[in-house]
């Protein structure tokens, strides 16, 4: 990723064919890059061989090597604007998932008992052989990790296909793990669109898919691959809410609403897009307005950006398109972001926070808009705002604000969605615990990490012994200490 590109992004081209990327970028284009952005592009280039910011090819990584694609068709990459801070924490819970699974000498235990004189029967867990991950470009070092854990600590080899979008951490990750001593083959990259896909559902010696990401490509690759007798975990779209009671922290309800609405610029399948305001709660709603437009935009590695660019034009199109969506229907907007200009890089992808006032029937609640937008609604109680909640088609996480216990206990046992929090805006639980959404947020059976990661990647196998101790032979006592080879 670069430091910054003050005048025009770097671009880099990615080959939609099954193989590989690569690129021809304009010399204009690299020459509108600042000083600072060019040295950091070049330190990027220089220093890891299946990646570049500065126009080179994005490789494939198969069997322990890079690979030049041969493809004829190319996919434009341009620089996500992701802030450092974010990139950090997006590594960090990736590398917690790597550390849990670390623990997998005893979380692959079996099960054994004797269930009569001389005869047991016991339970081992199997690696299922060839697996893949097709991961999203707003995650792209967490959702890569606690795929590449998983699947080889449980003795399985691993394809990734990462977001089009943004290749480069991916293609960092199969380089250390080649340096880390990883064996040739167990960790493989392959890049593209929808070919590249289809050819991982199709392929026969691929057994399971692991896939975070939109309704459209995560609908199709269930129904694609599960009906060849894949195992499949899919996680979707989301609409996720959270509840401010008026009796809530007003303080740290307020700075956590705004953080889990705007950070990232709203481009997380966790972030806070719906604020339900119960009662005299409501009354917060302009000082909540008031933080959101204290939080800077700008490129990510810009000292104090809060949020950057959305991932590309068209994205920011579309966004655009749902905000003023809701004065068509009927609805306010409060905080508009539209238009909004960072002068440093004129050329960015931005959208302001924004804060929109609708209902449930509105496009701008109906849809997972994945950007800075967060949607306000009244309700008189809790139970109307439990109502809302699980109304809503989507259930990935839900979210109350209260210094009640008895109503966070009834919250979290009532709503729906997978992952409640209690004073927490974004519930996403450590790596020990299952991480999934329910209902339209999710496909398929065997959630995501935890113990339930194991799950998916490994298969039981049950054997039952007779050992009759008439067939034993007497032998001499051993008397030494054992030797474990």
């Amino acid at each position: 990723m670069l430091r910054s590109a003050r005048i025009a992004p770097t671009t880099v081209r990615l080959a939609r064919g099954y193989a590989s990327s690569a690129s021809n970028v304009k010399a204009a284009e690299i020459s509108a890059l600042s000083q600072i952005a060019r040295q950091y592009a070049d330190e990027v280039s220089s220093k890891w061989a299946g990646t570049s910011a500065t126009g080179g090819n994005t490789k494939n990584f198969i069997g322990g090597q890079f690979t030049d694609s041969k493809a004829k068709d190319w996919l434009e990459v341009r620089d996500p604007g992701k802030t450092f801070a974010d990139a950090q924490g997006d590594v960090g819970r990736g590398l917690q998932v790597v550390e849990a699974a670390t623990a997998i000498t005893s979380t692959l235990l079996g099960d054994k008992l004797e269930v009569t004189n001389d005869m047991d029967t016991y339970s081992r867990r199997l690696p299922l052989g060839v697996t893949a991950a097709i991961t999203p470009f707003n995650f792209p070092a967490m959702i890569v990790l606690w795929s590449a854990a998983l699947a080889t600590v449980t003795g399985n080899t691993l394809i990734v296909k990462p977001s089009e979008r943004d290749p480069g951490a991916t293609m960092i990750i199969a380089e250390l793990c080649k340096k880390a001593g990883l064996p040739d083959g167990v960790f493989n990259v392959v890049h593209g669109s929808a070919n590249t896909v289809n050819a991982i559902c199709d392929a026969p010696e691929i057994k399971a898919i692991s896939f975070v990401g939109g309704d459209t490509a995560g609908k199709h690759i269930y129904d694609r691959a599960i009906v060849q007798g894949k195992r499949v975990q899919a996680n979707l779209g989301a609409k996720n809410h959270a509840v401010i009671m008026p009796d809530a922290n007003k303080n740290l309800t307020l700075n956590a609403v705004a953080g889990a609405a705007f950070g990232a610029a709203g481009q997380r399948c966790m972030a806070l897009s719906v604020a339900i305001f119960v009662g005299e709660s409501r009354k917060w709603i302009p000082e909540l307005i008031e933080r959101a437009k204290g939080l800077k935009v700008s490129g990510g590695f810009e000292e104090g950006a809060d949020l950057g660019p959305v991932i590309s034009p068209q994205a920011r199109e579309r966004i655009e398109s749902l905000i003023g969506s809701v004065e068509k229907e009927g609805g306010k907007i409060l905080l508009d972001g539209r238009g909004h200009v960072v002068p440093e890089y004129p050329n960015g992808n931005f959208v302001g926070p924004t804060v929109v006032e609708v209902d449930t029937n509105m496009s701008a609640y109906k849809n997972e808009i994945f950007g800075p937008v967060l949607n306000i609604i009244s309700a008189e109680t809790m139970d109307e705002a439990i109502d809302i909640i699980n109304a809503n088609k989507y259930g990935n996480g839900a979210a109350i604000f209260t210094n009640s216990g008895a109503t966070a206990r009834k919250f979290e046992i009532q709503a729906e969605p997978g992952q409640i929090g209690i004073n927490v805006a974004i519930p996403v639980p450590l790596p020990m615990f299952n991480w999934s959404g329910s209902k339209g947020s999710f496909m398929g059976d065997i959630p995501f990490y935890g113990k339930t990661g194991l799950d998916f990647y490994t298969v039981r196998k049950t054997t039952t012994a007779l050992w009759p101790h008439q067939d034993s032979l007497s032998s001499r006592a051993a008397v030494s200490m054992p030797q474990i080879n």
